[in-house]
């Protein structure tokens, strides 16, 4: 099967955020935010049609308008009555491929076991810009199911031709067309014998509702399920192929190191290993990884490092004196969101407060480390990889070797996590850098401490914020700025009616890319920590102080079913309780977090006892899968507010492995109840980032009712609670 060239899409990984950068500026009431996204759906990059599904990896880059629309590239229904899907959206672990399954079943009216779903393959699949930013289930799933809906209207077509009947009568059902006063039926397979609906999609398909759903809206098992928990399932890492090589790369002993000399006589008399040397590249492909790793021992090399290396110590001082500028502009080149007058507000406010908040550089630490296994076929390659965007990765590896990308196959096996992580392709071209040179196929799997230390990072950021209130505990100013970590989640959800916001890119210290939630979760952390402080201020319940500001009924109801749930204005019972609230809107969802917390004020140990979170993101297509992505965006989340950060000095990441980089254990998970808000009137959106959001400043606001100490940086207590 074949592939024609397409242009590739380029993302910036290491500065990428849904709203970040110069240009950084919309109206933050999310009614006119949405307008701005239209109707609530980002609109992605996608291709355009012109061939069969097999060979739609290949298509031209243009807008969601111009998504492929002959039914071929999406969906074929086999003579064996296999209906087999292509996307390009990827499976990292938050089982999309049951959801999406979900929506083609109940569209296409067909068992859901009979679905088979090709994912991430650039030979077979259409375009697509990525898995991030929650936007599979309000753009790929609504893809899906107007082109599951559209090849059952076409089936419904055939059956009623073949009839010689009226198809107002026929009725779809379990793969089946059946006419009910006759009561004989055709199954799909029979109607289209194997071959493909080449027929186009019709413009405005009517979708089924979500209050008539059947198999969307309903708790489905995991497909293959079985396989993950018995370990049948492959990931990229059991990739093997005859002939296979195991690659290992010789690496700088500093960031920003240049190589200075380099020996490889000693590797090159080692039977069986191949090395490669080119400019800053220097690896070695051997029979195996312990003969890999000994051979890369054996090259001699120094490096000339970069002696301007922050620390973390430094590390804030370092964001805001280091700002990243357009040349020739000044300070408003960060064009930043401006409403009414802040400086008049602040002036005749009866109460005024200024705060900043950081957050550190933290790890993805996924499951699997990052691993590409690659064979050439004279000058075609193709690679076997765990990416979230595996058309980015055809583009970094047809750009390394400048070749067409037509030549270059991406095949994206489900990956052990990627959190944001797994954007960049710097492994597979690794791999196909040696694999060429030696002429077999080669695999580098990163070892944990390259994960660590090589992967980029979630950004670390400054929020510095100050408000003022009316005497009634009114906020009436509002000013926001965020320096490094991102525009992501920045607007303010409260009702103020003068406000500045605005994020200033740095130069950051480390490599640092998209993580879950982007920067959403350091901008909650902040804001929802500061509104706790502003209640105390006005010597206000924090729940009622959020509800006095805040207008929107969506967020406002997440609020209050959080609060019920968890039993908000209890007494305490316990020394050393506390409880904490947090929540906000990110990518169309609806979150808000309760936590209590014990704090042992000898030893200074903070544990989180009981978490509650309350979600509303439109029609839910998977309640439990979703609470499955709710359960772990708070365990994760934990552990960013708590503990987890990078620690670097002079270019060296200094607690690269799980022995030293704290992650959450399972003693540390607290109890969890999850509340859905399942609003059927409005479209799904994505749940895999915005739960995150919540949990960091509800842990925080938590402990400051404890204990009266406000912790303003994230993580909050890596070595416990220091009270004096």
């Amino acid at each position: 099967m074949s592939a024609t060239k397409d242009s590739q899409f380029v993302m910036e990984p290491e500065r990428y955020e849904l709203h970040a950068g110069p240009a950084y500026h919309f109206e933050t009431d999310r009614r006119d935010f949405f307008k701005f996204l239209g109707a609530g759906l980002l609109v992605v990059m996608a291709l355009k049609s012109t061939a069969a599904a097999q060979e739609s990896g290949s298509r031209d880059r243009a807008s969601e308008d111009n998504l492929p629309k002959d039914i071929a590239s999406w969906l074929h229904i086999g003579e064996n009555g296999k209906v087999t899907v292509y996307t390009g959206k990827v499976e990292v672990g938050q089982n999309i491929r049951t959801s999406l399954s979900q929506g083609v079943a109940e569209e296409l009216h067909y068992p859901i076991d009979e679905i088979e779903m090709v994912m991430g393959d650039t030979q077979l699949t259409p375009f697509d810009m990525g898995t991030f930013g929650s936007r599979t289930t309000p753009t790929m799933n609504l893809q899906l199911r107007k082109v599951a809906s559209a090849a059952c209207d076409i089936l419904i077509g055939l059956a009623a031709a073949q009839w010689q009947t009226d198809r107002a009568g026929l009725v779809a059902q379990d793969g089946k067309i059946i006419d009910p006063p006759t009561k004989r039926s055709v199954e799909y397979s029979e109607l289209v014998k194997g071959q493909q609906l080449t027929e186009n999609l019709p413009s405005g398909e009517p979708l089924i509702p979500a209050t008539q759903w059947r198999i969307a809206g309903q708790s489905a098992p995991k497909v293959d399920g079985r396989a993950f928990v018995t370990g049948r399932h492959d990931y990229p890492i059991d990739q093997k192929l005859p002939g296979l090589l195991h690659g290992k790369i010789v690496r700088p002993d500093t960031f920003g190191a240049t190589l200075a000399s380099v020996d490889t006589s000693e590797a090159e008399k080692l039977s069986g290993v191949t090395v490669v040397h080119n400019g800053d590249f220097i690896g070695v492909a051997a029979t195996d990884q312990a003969l890999a790793t000994q051979a890369a021992a054996a090259v001699h090399v120094s490096w000339k490092p970069d002696t301007q290396q922050p620390s973390n110590a430094d590390l804030f001082e370092f964001l805001k004196k280091h700002p990243v500028r357009s040349a020739g502009t000044g300070p408003e080149d960060f064009a930043p969101y401006v409403k009414g007058s802040v400086e008049q507000a602040l002036k005749s406010a009866h109460h005024r407060l200024q705060q900043t908040y950081t957050v550190a550089y933290i790890a993805h630490a996924p499951l699997e480390p990052r691993v590409a296994l690659a064979q050439w076929s004279g000058d075609k390659v193709t690679v076997w990889t765990g990416t979230q965007r595996p058309f980015g990765v055809r583009g970094e590896l047809a750009e390394a070797f400048k070749i067409p990308e037509e030549n270059v196959r991406v095949i994206m096996l489900d990956t052990g996590s990627g959190y944001g992580g797994k954007h960049t392709g710097e492994t597979a071209v690794e791999a196909a850098r040696l694999a060429r040179a030696a002429k077999r196929p080669v695999k580098v799997q990163w070892s944990r401490e390259e994960e660590f230390t090589w992967a980029y990072f979630r950004p670390a950021g400054v929020m510095d914020i100050t408000a003022g209130m009316s005497s009634d505990g009114a906020i009436t100013a509002w000013e926001f700025y965020n320096y490094n970590s991102g525009g992501s989640g920045i607007n303010t959800f409260y009702d103020i009616p003068n406000q500045r916001i605005g994020f200033h890119p740095s130069r950051s210290a480390l490599r640092q890319g998209s993580y879950r939630g982007l920067a959403a979760t350091a901008n909650h952390f902040a804001r929802e920590s500061f509104m706790d402080e502003l209640a105390r201020t006005a010597k206000m319940d924090p729940l009622a102080f959020r509800l006095k500001n805040l207008k929107d009924e969506r967020l406002r109801a997440v609020f209050q079913a959080a609060a019920e749930k968890f039993g908000w204005g209890a007494r305490k019972t316990v020394e050393g309780q506390g409880f904490g609230m947090g929540g906000g809107f990110e990518k169309a969802g609806n979150i808000a977090t309760c936590a209590e917390v014990r704090v042992d004020k000898q030893s200074g140990e903070v544990r989180v006892v009981r978490v509650v979170t309350a979600f509303e993101c439109g029609a839910i297509v998977n309640p439990d899968g979703l609470r499955n992505q709710i359960e772990g965006a708070n365990i994760m989340g934990l552990g960013g507010a708590l503990f987890e950060y990078v620690k670097f000095q002079n270019g060296k990441i200094l607690n690269a492995r799980f022995s030293k980089y704290r992650v959450p254990r399972f003693s540390d998970v607290p109890a969890m109840e999850v509340v859905l808000l399942d609003r059927k009137d409005i479209p799904s959106a994505g749940a895999g980032e915005t739960p995150i959001v919540g949990i960091a400043p509800a842990i925080g606001n938590a402990i400051c009712d404890a204990t009266g100490v406000r912790l303003r940086s994230m993580p909050m207590v890596p070595d416990g609670l220091k009270t004096t």
